[in-house]
C-alpha cells in the first residue's frame, strides 16, 4: 500500500530559496539505485555496514543476506536498520537514507513477487528460486533470508542546490 508522507524542508541545512524534495523523487531514486549501503548493529552496539541490492515496493525496502552473515546475526537481536543511497558526486544527485525496522519474510507468494523485482530490477543478473521461505540463487545451493524494512522516516539530500527533507509516514 503506498502512502504519502509528511514531508519537510530542514531549512537549517538548506541552501535559501530552496524547497523541499518531494516523495515521488525520493521514492524513484530508491526505485531505481543498484546499490544501497546496509546498517545493522552488533549486539555489542557497535555499528555494521555492507553493501548490498535491495528493491521497493509499496513503499517498503527488501534485501536479502545470508543466514549466516553478520547482518542477519544482528537482526536476529535487532531489527533495526538503515538503508543508504546515493552517487558520490558532491555538485549533483540525491542521497537518501531510510530508517525502520526490518521483518524477516518468509511468505511463498510475496517471495515470488520480490524475485521478479530482483530479476527485473537487474536484467536478470539476480535469479532468485523460492524454496521453503527462502531465496535459493537459481542453479547454486546457497539460501538467502529476505527482510522487509517498511519505511518509517526517509531524508533526502540534495546536491546542487544543496536541501535536506524529511520524509515521515504515520
Amino acid at each position: 500500500m503506498v502512502t504519502t508522507p509528511q514531508t519537510e524542508l530542514d531549512q537549517r541545512f538548506s541552501e535559501a530559496d530552496t524547497s523541499a524534495t518531494p516523495w515521488e523523487t525520493t521514492r524513484g531514486e530508491l526505485d531505481q539505485a543498484q546499490l544501497f549501503w546496509v546498517v545493522t548493529v552488533r549486539a555489542d552496539g557497535r555499528p555494521h555496514v555492507s553493501p548490498l541490492v535491495a528493491v521497493l515496493l509499496d513503499d517498503t525496502m527488501y534485501f536479502t543476506t545470508g543466514p549466516t552473515e553478520q547482518k542477519d546475526i544482528n537482526l536476529q537481536a535487532n531489527p533495526h536498520v538503515i538503508l543508504l543511497t546515493g552517487s558520490n558526486d558532491w555538485q549533483s544527485g540525491l542521497d537518501v537514507v531510510v530508517e525502520g525496522e526490518a521483518t524477516l519474510v518468509t511468505d511463498p507468494a510475496a517471495l515470488t513477487r520480490l524475485a521478479e523485482l530482483w530479476a527485473q530490477k537487474w536484467d536478470g543478473t539476480w535469479q532468485y528460486e523460492v524454496v521453503d521461505g527462502e531465496f535459493r540463487q537459481a542453479g547454486r545451493d546457497e539460501r538467502s533470508t529476505v527482510y522487509s524494512v517498511p519505511i518509517r522516516k526517509a531524508l533526502a539530500f540534495g546536491k546542487g542546490p544543496f536541501t535536506h527533507t524529511r520524509h515521515r509516514f504515520a
